[in-house]
């Protein structure tokens, strides 16, 4: 074989063999993209299960190889099911969070059984890095919800908190399944901020019932275990129940609907999380069901299911607590008065539970010695005596304490939740000479005093300059004077000469402005009138041509045509060399003019015109119809020409101020860089915009490739002004 084709055999087999490498056929290598290289739209050829494939997620699913998941961007048709084997083609794309495909088609081979889930710690779930895999994770159920067909659980393990979805079991009562131990396969899905690309937390999808696994239920008889203080569920105790849970009973003393609910029995006070919307009244009993942990280093009681008993109420009332109690981590969620000095009242709004979301409520600061705590009370009718309360005054406020205290055990804020607006009371309010004040009082007297310093030694100043102002002005006048006199003659020799030029220059300038009109005028007649009757006579021979040797009596019907619009063009031409001679126009009727030239110019390409009209019509300025007219000819010529349309409809509406025409046709539009203009020949749209310019009027132009064409002309309205029409003798001689 001849050396050169062996060369070029060889470069062609290396050109398949690159070519086939750019093709990434694992889920592996598309998640090891970095995101730069993810944007260049890489070509993908991935074969793998269904892992996930949601009814809401509008034909998006997750795909899973050998090497791993990844997340098919899929936006059309349906999409695939669980289970089954798919070939995915199309191109990488950075995702929200992962690298994932873009712009897929796929095809269903088979079905298969799903991957066998990886076991992970949830430290791995939430690190985001399975995002997209099929894995395994063990955790403690903390709430149960059902839906139309998946469950919502709310699970925890080492102090993560993440959710899963599996499919509803009508085996299960979710209630039940609260601090039970179980095992979740799935596939991690990651929640992000897609601008900043940022994980925000983890999910998991689980696609099948036996994916859901319970290895230990909790204790069946919660209701028998014994009561734990409220002040022990940070304490040791030996538990014999695998129930992680813990039973407490208290006095409602604060609920914050939605978030929390604060409890009292006589052992101190517990903050008791729960996203249950029932309404407390405080004093009632209740009994509260959760799991003991520690918020800021203080005992809380998460997730609780609170029910009521039957026990009569019973309020408790705050007790006055030493400050230095407070900082050393004591009587958290406990009623509590303190007295303290107001420094700052503001309202703000607060909250980031559902329920209280936009609440606003009046957050008072107030000082106890070297320390500072805050009140914050509701925002209610009575907000406006809270804000009237002056700074500086001695309060009395009880409600419920709320701190957080840091790892040495002392606290880094106090805040008092004042149930009511009756838990704050002022004791004492500021005498009116405060510092401020005072300091206010004397910066008064001290900038009106430098004040009336300033406006006495500008008086002596602005006097010492006018006096020598004077003088040098009487000098000034003088010599003014003689020099006025002097200008004055010369002036009125210049006066004359400059008119003499003046009016010399402004004749000629007349002049030629009347000559570059008459040509404007001229050349925009002869385009609107004869160039575009020639492209509609052109048009027609055309048409002629192509159907003479098939259809000989459609040809001549076309050539019929041809030769009436000669005829026209000749009239047109009289009239517009009568128009050389006289601006007198006859009355005709605009709509009918525009329909029938329209259709006349439409004719043999296949478009329908329609010319309708809207508002009381009245007449109008033969110069303002005849403007129209040939800015509707020069767009229905643009339409033929160009627009490849099936239909075009003019609308002539009258207003009180204005007369609108629009002409909008359904052809394939056009850009705005691609209008062809004046310096390729083409005077149409130029011509247009001038004749709309000369009437004081606006020409607006929109197009687009799926909506068609629109030109639209706004012409303020000028009455009708019609005078006799010549001879019509004289319009032939012409």
């Amino acid at each position: 074989m001849n050396a050169k084709w062996v060369a070029l055999l060889a470069l062609a087999l290396a050109g398949t063999a690159g070519a086939e490498e750019a093709v990434l056929t694992n889920a592996a290598d598309i998640l090891a993209l970095p995101a730069k290289e993810a944007r260049l739209s890489r070509k993908v050829r991935v074969t793998g299960v269904v892992t996930v494939a949601e009814p809401n997620w509008h034909g998006k699913f997750f795909v899973q190889d050998a090497s791993g998941g990844v997340f098919v961007n899929h936006t059309k048709g349906e999409a695939p099911k669980p289970g089954d084997l798919v070939e995915v083609t199309g191109v990488t794309h950075p995702g929200g969070y992962a690298p994932d495909v873009s712009r897929p088609t796929w095809k269903k081979l088979g079905t298969a059984p799903l991957p066998a889930a990886r076991p992970i710690t949830v430290e791995q779930l939430m690190s985001g890095a399975e995002d997209g895999q099929r894995v395994e994770v063990a955790a403690v159920v903390r709430s149960a919800q059902v839906g139309p067909t998946r469950m919502t659980l709310e699970l925890a393990s080492g102090g993560n908190r993440f959710r899963a979805f599996p499919p509803v079991m009508t085996n299960l009562n979710p209630q039940e399944l609260i601090g039970a131990q179980v095992r979740i396969r799935g596939t991690a899905a990651a929640s992000f901020n897609a601008p900043l690309r940022h994980i925000l937390t983890m999910v998991m999808f689980v696609p099948q019932a036996s994916d859901f696994i319970i290895d230990q239920l909790p204790g069946d008889a919660m209701a028998e275990e014994p009561l734990t203080p409220l002040n022990g569920i940070a304490q040791y105790r030996r538990r014999l129940s695998p129930d992680p849970r813990i039973r407490v009973k208290g006095v409602v003393t604060y609920q914050r609907l939605g978030e929390d609910v604060f409890l009292h029995d006589s052992t101190g006070g517990l903050q008791v999380k729960s996203s249950e919307t029932n309404r407390f009244a405080p004093g009632e009993v209740v009994e509260a069901v959760g799991f003991p942990d520690l918020e800021h280093y203080l005992p809380v009681l998460r997730d609780a299911t609170i029910t009521r008993t039957s026990e009569s109420r019973e309020l408790v009332l705050p007790k006055e607590v030493p400050f230095v109690e407070l900082t050393n981590g004591a009587h958290h969620a406990e009623a509590i008065t303190l007295r303290g000095k107001l420094i700052d009242s503001s309202l703000k709004r607060i909250g980031t539970a559902r329920a209280r979301r936009g609440e606003m409520r009046s957050v008072l600061t107030l000082q106890n010695g070297s320390f500072l705590f805050i009140a914050e009370a509701p925002a209610l009718a009575g907000s406006a005596d809270l804000a009237s309360i002056p700074i500086g005054s001695t309060l009395e406020v009880s409600g419920i304490c709320e701190l957080q205290v840091g790892s040495d055990g002392k606290a880094d804020s106090i805040q008092i939740l004042v149930p009511t607006l009756e838990g704050i009371r002022v004791l004492q309010r500021p005498s009116w000479w405060t510092p401020e004040r005072l300091l206010m009082v004397l910066g008064g007297v001290v900038a009106a005093l430098a004040l009336a310093m300033t406006w006495a030694i500008m008086i002596i100043q602005k006097n010492s300059a006018l006096k020598a102002s004077i003088a040098d002005r009487i000098v000034a006048q003088e010599g003014l004077q003689k020099a006025h006199d002097l200008l004055e003659s010369r002036v009125q020799e210049r006066t004359k000469q400059l008119k003499f030029e003046m009016t010399a220059r402004k004749e000629t300038e007349v002049q030629f402005k009347a000559t570059l009109a008459e040509r404007t005028r001229l050349a925009q007649e002869l385009h609107d009138t004869l160039e575009q009757s020639l492209t509609g006579i052109g048009l027609q021979l055309d048409a002629s041509t192509k159907l003479f040797e098939r259809q000989p009596t459609r040809a001549s019907h076309h050539l019929e045509i041809a030769r009436n619009m000669m005829i026209q063009s000749q009239k047109e031409l009289r009239r517009s060399i009568w128009d050389l001679r006289s601006r007198e126009l006859e009355q005709f009727d605009l709509r009918s003019a525009l329909l029938a030239s329209g259709r006349q110019t439409a004719n043999g390409a296949n478009i329908t015109v329609d010319v309708q009209t809207e508002g009381a019509v009245c007449p109008l300025s033969e110069v303002v119809e005849e403007n129209l007219l040939r800015i509707g000819q020069e767009a229905l010529t643009n339409v033929v020409k160009h627009a490849e349309a099936r239909s075009v409809r003019m609308t002539l509406a009258f207003h009180p101020a204005c007369v609108i025409l629009k002409i909008k046709d359904d052809g394939k539009g056009f850009a705005a860089g691609q209008v062809i203009g004046a310096v390729e020949g083409h005077y149409g749209l130029v011509g247009m915009q001038e004749r709309s310019k000369r009437l004081n009027g606006t020409l607006t132009i929109e197009s687009s490739s799926t909506a068609g064409t629109c030109v639209q002309v706004e012409i303020p309205f000028l009455p009708a002004v019609r005078e006799e029409r010549p001879p019509s003798d004289l319009a032939e001689l012409a």
